[in-house]
């Protein structure tokens, strides 16, 4: 069964090819398209998507104002931001508000659809330029650690950086099982129930 999509995009051009592109798709599809998100709890709860791609700059009704109300009726749902911004500000706020990525929109289609795909596999992808940023505004040093072991806090490190469970097994060099249990060990410890509340509060607390 196809992934149902919906997309907030105030570019007519934009939400058009976005939603041919995704109706190409043999896994995914497109159910609808909004020019702004000022109902968008309603327009959620009418369709019932898998995921939801947001714009940030829309009138009538912002991406982040968006993502916040949608997080607050269906905090499971994913979020993919997709912007022409890329400031600290903008980023920051999206991750706040609940967003599960943060791509920018120049992203080539075939990278936005392996994104995606990721997306709804439970991971968190960003433009790899967002995520070095991110990086970047936490170095300094944790407030916490959570008792995280060394191969945890790297295995954290990959997930915020939007890896898959499958890409992390990859490039940490261990079996996909072994991820599996290593990430259940950290939710565990950081007292959450899922990738995206991992991935806040690593960047909440300065965790990588």
């Amino acid at each position: 069964m196809k992934k149902k999509i919906i997309l907030f995009d105030d570019d007519t051009t934009r939400r058009d090819s976005l939603s041919m592109l995704l109706n190409m798709c043999a896994d995914m599809e497109c159910v609808g398209t909004f020019p702004s998100a000022a109902q968008a709890v309603n327009e959620v709860t009418a369709l019932l998507p898998d995921m939801v791609l947001m714009d940030i700059d829309m009138p009538g009704g912002d991406g982040i104002t968006g993502t916040r109300a949608i997080k607050a009726e269906f905090p499971e749902l994913p979020i993919i931001m997709q912007t022409v911004f890329d400031d600290n500000e903008h980023i920051f706020e999206a991750i706040k508000a609940g967003a599960n990525g943060y791509l920018l929109k120049k992203t080539p289609p075939d990278k936005l659809l392996m994104q995606l795909r990721e997306a709804l596999e439970g991971g968190a992808p960003m433009t790899a330029s967002i995520a070095i940023k991110v990086l970047q505004f936490f170095q300094e040093k944790p407030t916490t650690s959570y008792n995280l072991s060394e191969r945890e806090k790297g295995i954290l490190k990959l997930l915020v950086e939007g890896h898959s469970y499958k890409m992390i097994a990859d490039k940490s060099g261990i079996a996909y099982f072994t991820v599996c249990n290593h990430i259940k060990k950290i939710y565990e410890k950081m007292h959450v129930n899922s990738a995206t509340e991992a991935v806040r509060l690593a960047l909440q607390k300065k965790l990588v």
